[in-house]
């Protein structure tokens, strides 16, 4: 009976073991955007990145927020099965910010071997009221 309760416990733990060893891990195509140059008046800049579950267990993203409320990120909520795709929809919105070069940080969390990943948009919004000379130096026109 002794010998039957090790066997049973032996095999239980190594199925445990077994599948703890099982985990998540998101792989993204690009962890940097650049939206270019564009006017604040031509809306809101939309990028998406996306990524793929190169673990053996389900991944799931559980937060993915950005450094500012000018950028909202927008994740895939339902469990990513081992070799699918998610995405995240990152909107930038500058209407009414300061014009120039920007670079906003989106922190995603997941359930998978490399917890956290920073993304990056970044881009040169201007106004009406700059030009830009051959140099690539901008200048303000007068009102």
């Amino acid at each position: 009976m002794k010998r039957v309760l090790f066997i049973l416990t032996m095999l239980c733990g190594t199925f445990v073991f077994a599948n703890a060893q099982k985990q998540a891990e998101i792989k993204f195509d690009q962890v940097k955007i650049d939206l270019g140059k564009f006017h604040e008046n031509d809306g809101v800049q939309k990028c998406t990145f996306t990524f793929k579950n190169v673990g053996d267990a389900p991944l799931v993203v559980n937060q993915a927020f950005a450094s500012c409320g000018c950028t909202v990120p927008t994740y895939t909520k339902e469990p990513i099965a081992p070799g699918q795709s998610g995405k995240i929809d990152v909107s930038y919105n500058g209407k009414g910010k300061f014009p120039g070069s920007f670079k906003k940080t989106i922190t995603v969390r997941t359930n998978g071997k490399t917890e956290m990943t920073r993304l990056y948009v970044t881009g040169n919004m201007v106004t009406g009221k700059e030009t830009e000379t051959s140099s690539g130096t901008r200048l303000s026109t007068p009102d």
